[in-house]
């Protein structure tokens, strides 16, 4: 009987699974020249972690199950709530601001298609315990230093919720989530249909329209027509003005809405090239969820990077370690095991584990396209010597351990 992998998972090979793990390294070597600490939480948490933050209907999106104990848990489907446990149950106490970065994976029950899939990755931040322009600017400087690092180039869009809100402030929260909802998607055409269904005012109609259809890079006096003098976009003003100060290239977008009711704020999406429709590779914004999970009222900043959507586009490739085999006889084995110790602390080495015969050994060595093939036989044991071929063009040296080593590390 053949067993697949599970719908909507993937097994990486040892060329990708390298390229991964260089790609994660880039990022988490940016995270943390900026100051943020890793962090990782458990794969599985209780479902009210995720129900209090976004409603019972996300539940038909989830891998939950009850387990022995009778207890109703879920594979994470994110990482945000997650943290914001975490700062309850355990870092209450430290200084603010608490820098936190994470690299896990989560899992969501949907229908697998092209770039999305059950189980996935995600890069992200978490910035607790400030509300000031400092943070959403490094927040949004940091995401961009991340992308840039690892060669993906993006379109980055800058919104603040605090103003379509206050476009909408006549409203009923339920039908203030619905609107977000419909704006985050972008949907006019139901956003009309439901405006016109609850019965909102001409102005309000008119009003979100020409807001949420702004865009560009000089947006903000346009706004203050719409809303007025809001001190939340004097805080935004100061941001952008911290960004330009950080080098970041955007445009704002009041069109961004992010979809989920505990962001406050500023909202931002980097949108990549070279992805079609699923081109969206990282999103965040300050939000406020603590509270919500029994800690106090402590605002936040953070952002989550799409990794595989990353790994679809990232040019970088790791740095291949050279390919070493090293061939000996039944008679030089056991040095060849003491020796293949030794060089071990230098570079990759492979060692026959087949007891096959010294052709075999060779012809594995060309099969693999290894490197170098090195020499322990007879002769060289006697010799206190190596012999070493270069595969790609034949040359082969008679060498000491010592000059063994000056020659391959010195390539």
């Amino acid at each position: 009987m053949t067993v697949n992998r599970p719908r909507g998972t993937r097994d990486f090979l040892p060329e990708e699974t390298a390229r991964r793990r260089y790609v994660e390294s880039v990022m988490r070597k940016v995270a943390l020249s900026w100051g943020y600490e890793e962090i990782l939480t458990p794969t599985f948490e209780h479902l009210d972690l995720f129900t209090l933050k976004s409603g019972e209907g996300v539940i038909g999106e989830l891998y939950n199950f009850t387990d022995k104990g009778g207890r109703e848990m879920t594979l994470r489907p994110e990482l945000t709530a997650p943290v914001m446990r975490l700062y309850v149950n355990e870092l209450q106490p430290l200084p603010k601001p608490l820098k936190l970065f994470y690299f896990e994976n989560c899992f969501r029950y949907e229908r697998p298609q092209k770039g999305r899939f059950r189980e996935f990755w995600q890069f992200g931040i978490e910035l607790i315990g400030s509300n000031k322009p400092d943070s959403d600017a490094e927040a949004i400087a940091l995401a961009q230093a991340m992308l840039k690092a690892v060669g993906v180039k993006g379109n980055l869009k800058i919104g603040n919720l605090a103003v379509i809100r206050k476009v909408l402030e006549s409203l009923d929260s339920e039908n203030v989530s619905k609107v977000m909802r419909l704006v985050d998607k972008k949907d006019y055409e139901g956003l009309e249909a439901f405006l016109e269904a609850i019965q909102a005012g001409e102005k309000l109609k008119a009003d979100l329209f020409k807001l949420i259809k702004l865009e560009g890079a000089e947006l903000l006096p346009k706004a203050r027509e719409i809303v007025g003098d809001l001190p939340e976009l004097a805080n935004f003003e100061k941001t952008l003005t911290l960004l330009n100060a950080y080098g970041v290239e955007y445009s704002l977008d009041f069109g961004i809405a992010r979809g989920l009711d505990y962001y406050t704020g500023m909202v931002f999406e980097v949108y990549a090239e070279g992805l079609g429709a699923q081109k969206q590779v990282c999103g965040g914004g300050s939000y406020k969820l603590i509270q919500l999970f029994g800690g106090g009222d402590v605002p936040s900043t953070g952002f989550g990077i799409g990794f595989d959507r990353i790994m679809e586009i990232c040019p970088l490739q790791p740095k291949s370690s050279k390919k070493l085999v090293l061939v000996s006889k039944p008679k030089t084995h056991l040095e060849a095991v003491k020796l293949a110790k030794r060089l071990r602390t230098h570079f990759p080495v492979y060692l026959d584990l087949m007891e096959r015969s010294f052709k075999a050994q060779l012809s594995y060595a060309n099969n693999i396209k290894a490197d170098y093939v090195l020499i322990l036989g007879e002769k060289e044991l006697e010799a206190g010597k190596l012999t070493l071929k270069e595969m790609d063009s034949g040359e082969q040296y008679f060498l000491s351990e010592e000059e063994l080593l000056e020659k391959v590390l010195k390539v």
